[in-house]
């Protein structure tokens, strides 16, 4: 069954094209705070600290973030943290893109502020659109759902930064800036339009204490959702080679920048195209099969990209590691969104950010100092075996995982 319906809800729309302008933004700001602390510093160590930065707050907030959706109203906790992102970029804006007269000093700790702010924010507002989501879309359009979501997300992440690379190499911060700023504008619009979510009103108001352990507790009693969880931290805490990528570009494959530019694109290029078709085709049977292949899928990826010395078989691979990785967001995604009861589903959402958050900066550190004491392509191989190790362990140690199987059409018992 083709997926263009859940296009008709006017809401679904709203928060597809709302998470679009967030990714968009964001992305491209990432790009031009890179560039303009390092032409301001010279110094790569701070580029290191920016990712710190917007980590460690988001990963403190989502602790709480999570408890204040489930109990508050998730579609005014999404505006309000919206608004707090264009606030907060249209300030770094003004100072950083040179609108008012501001002494070079002060730019690069407004900077580090506002990547600090920023994190705060992304902690709530990827809560409160896990818990909105489900109220707007069905239970059997779900998985289409999450792939156009993807899609938009994955394309935001390519289109962000190449975008405001240009911008910023043809106008300066000057004009760099304009990007992030508009687009969080139009993010906070559509935002503001959005229906409030429906949901029964909560009996009894836990401590948020109470709150927060009963959250955690949830997922360590539901094997399936940790196994779900485990499973993508670790795998991606091993398996990524995104940090390695400019290393390869200039040791391995001999292909200077322009190469690099492809080598980050291809992943990118791969996932958007496998979110399109199952955004059109989306998946009816989520399986616990399905995610472990994807997995074992993802790491062979990354095994063949290491051993690779030829620029478009590396290109292949990583294409291919990006399509196994749209299938594995779809189906974990989905999975995750039906099993979580809907008053749980914030500080699910938040626990699960933890995890991300986790893997992604954790994994670039484990990249790196893997590489500083095997050797480059070494590095990268041992990280796709031991990707499939994980892969292996989770199907052995949770066999709920291994037999499940999800119809969206019908509730899962």
């Amino acid at each position: 069954m083709l997926s263009f319906a859940v296009l008709r809800i006017r809401d679904f729309r709203h928060l597809m094209f709302t998470r679009f302008f967030i990714t968009l933004a964001l992305q491209a700001q990432a790009v031009v705070v890179g560039w303009q602390i390092y032409s301001i510093t010279k110094d790569p160590f701070l580029l290191g600290l920016t990712g710190l930065a917007e980590a460690i707050p988001a990963l403190l907030c989502a602790l709480v973030s999570g408890h204040f959706v489930d109990v508050g109203k998730p579609h005014l906790i999404y505006r309000t943290c919206v608004g707090l992102l264009a606030v907060n970029t249209l300030t770094m804006a003004i100072i950083a893109g040179g609108y008012i007269n501001t002494p070079e000093g002060w730019i690069v700790p407004c900077l580090f502020a506002g990547v600090f702010v920023s994190g705060i924010a992304r902690s709530f507002v990827m809560p409160s659109a896990f818990a909105l989501l489900s109220g707007y879309v069905s239970r059997k359009d779900m998985s289409g759902a999450t792939a156009w979501l993807n899609t938009g997300f994955q394309t935001a992440a390519v289109g962000g930064p190449a975008v405001a690379g240009i911008i910023y190499g043809g106008y300066g911060p000057h004009g760099a800036w304009l990007l992030p700023a508009f687009s969080l504008l139009i993010a906070i619009t559509l935002a503001c339009a959005l229906t409030p979510h429906k949901r029964g009103e909560i009996e009894k108001r836990e401590p948020a204490v109470e709150s927060i352990k009963n959250g955690w507790k949830f997922i360590f009693k539901n094997p399936v959702i940790l196994s779900v969880m485990a499973l993508d931290m670790f795998a991606v805490l091993f398996g990524g080679a995104v940090a390695m990528l400019p290393a390869f570009a200039d040791h391995v494959l001999h292909v200077g920048p322009e190469g690099l530019g492809a080598l980050r694109a291809a992943p990118a290029v791969g996932s958007v195209l496998t979110a399109l078709y199952l955004a059109v085709r989306p998946l009816r049977h989520l399986s616990g099969k399905l995610l472990l292949t994807v997995f074992a899928g993802f790491a062979l990826s990354m095994i063949g990209f290491g051993l690779s010395t030829s620029f478009w078989l590396s290109l292949a691979c990583l294409a291919a590691s990006g399509a196994f990785d749209c299938v594995n967001v779809v189906t974990r995604t989905s999975i995750v969104q039906l099993l979580t009861p809907p008053d749980m589903k914030g500080r699910v959402s938040s626990v699960n950010t933890m995890f991300i958050i986790s893997s992604n900066e954790i994994g670039a550190f484990e990249s790196g100092l893997a590489a500083r004491l095997m050797g480059l392509v070494p590095s990268v191989v041992f990280g796709g075996v031991m990707s499939l190790v994980v892969v292996a362990s989770v199907a052995f140690f949770s066999p709920k995982l291994r037999k499940l199987v999800i119809d969206t059409h019908h509730e899962h018992k």
